[in-house]
């Protein structure tokens, strides 16, 4: 407890770094203020069904990804999802159009154009979500009498505007914080929202098992130590690396290279889970299709099958094609993001090569094999981790809004965000020769 509090006191004493830490604060506050303030027209009292509707299921997702914000049809309803959509659009984009890619190769200024490009995108998948949501209200539950003006344009029209300038600023706290805050804003946005319905889970849970003798406090421990094993399974899957060995040429007085043993030595570091969550939520994405195809075809006995199997998210035919189309989905995004031939062509441009391996083509191909063999068992490892929500609602019967937290994207984008602040708040300290929040030793005093 010493050394924790050894290095919030040292935390503190970067000047930098505590303005930083002041201003992440200071927006995300703004951020979890915003996501309860109520679209004007609507009458607050009547949104109790519309709550209801969205504690489980797809929709309970979506309500976790806003932070209540979609259960409370908030002004930031839509969250920072439409930004996220836009920025997986533009980068599949990325592969096919040859303006993008040329904008890859531009360096500082084709990022900040690709950033306005998917920023204009956002604003158009927004136009088209925000009067989808607004008639959804009826639909999950909101009376007509909850609408105070009414549901005609002098309604529609305000609220669109209020919603796409909602999901507008929260893009713009997201990246505010990556400037001048600490950590990637719109990761953190979407953290914050997460943690922000995990009290209430809990508790619920915990009056769930006390109250109704469903196994009282001995069980509600063993959640809580099964859910610290399932976030240390998930550290290890994000951390995991593979490193390949690679020998730098020496520099020679003559101003060549000499390639030998003396040149120095470094790892290229190939990830386990190279996708991330993306995997994930590409699969969220498509798994919406099953239901809407059973629904369309209801009068068949195949559609009626897939209406039922497919609604319920934590039901086994939902759950396998899920952990079948992550699998599939992490060996796509890691092909598209991960670039062995130009890894390749890097090393060699740089004077670099992995002992044994050739440089250029055969770097390549060695590098591509080794990101197929690793990717396997991340790949599975991932699937498991998504379905285990599921998993501990049929065989421990844990609610639905706290076995979210078991896994899926909820707990990898908590543990993933989490583990990136930690380390760029770490090199801060070390910058500053303090010891840092991921490694103990000998504390060193600044010089």
């Amino acid at each position: 407890m010493k050394k924790f509090f050894e290095v919030i006191s040292n935390i503190w004493k970067i000047d930098e770094l505590r303005g930083r830490i002041i201003v992440t604060l200071g927006l995300l506050l703004v951020y979890r203020f915003g996501a309860q303030v109520v679209l004007p027209g609507i009458d607050t009292t009547q949104l109790a069904e519309l709550s209801s509707s969205t504690e489980s299921g797809i929709l309970g997702l979506l309500n976790a990804f806003t932070g209540g914000a979609f259960a409370n049809a908030s002004v930031f309803a839509l969250g920072i999802m439409p930004y996220i959509s836009a920025s997986i659009v533009v980068q599949l984009m990325g592969i096919a159009v040859p303006y993008l890619q040329k904008l890859d190769k531009e360096g500082e200024s084709g990022r900040k154009t690709k950033n306005q490009i998917t920023r204009w995108l956002t604003i158009g998948i927004c136009i088209v979500q925000a009067p989808a949501y607004l008639y959804s209200l009826g639909a999950l539950g909101v009376p007509d009498s909850a609408f105070l003006l009414g549901k005609g344009l002098g309604f529609i029209v305000p609220s669109v505007i209020i919603l796409v300038t909602g999901c507008v600023f929260a893009m713009w706290l997201g990246e505010k914080i990556t400037d001048k805050g600490i950590g990637n804003g719109i990761s953190l946005l979407i953290m914050i929202g997460i943690i922000a319905n995990m009290p209430q889970s809990f508790v619920q849970e915990f009056i769930s098992r006390t109250a109704n003798n469903t196994g009282g406090l001995m069980f509600m421990l063993i959640e809580v130590i099964l859910w610290f094993l399932v976030i240390l399974a998930s550290v290890l899957l994000v951390m995991a690396t593979r490193r390949i060995p690679v020998q730098y040429a020496r520099r020679t007085a003559s101003g060549g290279y000499e390639k030998n043993i003396a040149g120095s030595r470094q790892y290229i570091p190939l990830k386990l889970n190279a996708s991330g969550v993306m995997p994930i939520i590409f699969a969220q994405a498509i798994m919406f299709a099953p239901g809407l195809l059973g629904r369309t075809f209801n009068n068949t006995a195949v559609g009626q099958w897939m209406e039922v199997q497919f609604q319920d998210i934590f039901g086994l035919a939902y759950n396998i094609l899920f952990a079948l189309l992550i699998i599939i989905f992490t060996y796509f995004y890691t092909a598209i993001t991960v670039p062995t031939n130009k890894m390749a062509d890097d090393l060699k441009r740089s004077g670099g090569f992995i002992p044994g391996i050739r440089p250029g083509k055969e770097t390549g191909d060695f590098l591509d094999k080794i990101m197929s063999l690793i990717t396997l068992p991340g790949s599975v490892f991932l699937a498991l981790l998504a379905v285990l929500p599921a998993v501990v609602v049929k065989l421990m019967d844990i609610q639905a809004g706290w076995a979210l937290f078991y896994g899926g994207t909820s707990l990898l984008i908590m543990v993933g965000v989490a583990i990136d602040t930690v380390q760029q708040v770490n090199s801060y300290l070390l910058n500053r020769h303090y010891d840092g929040l991921m490694k103990s030793g000998k504390n060193r005093k600044v010089a």
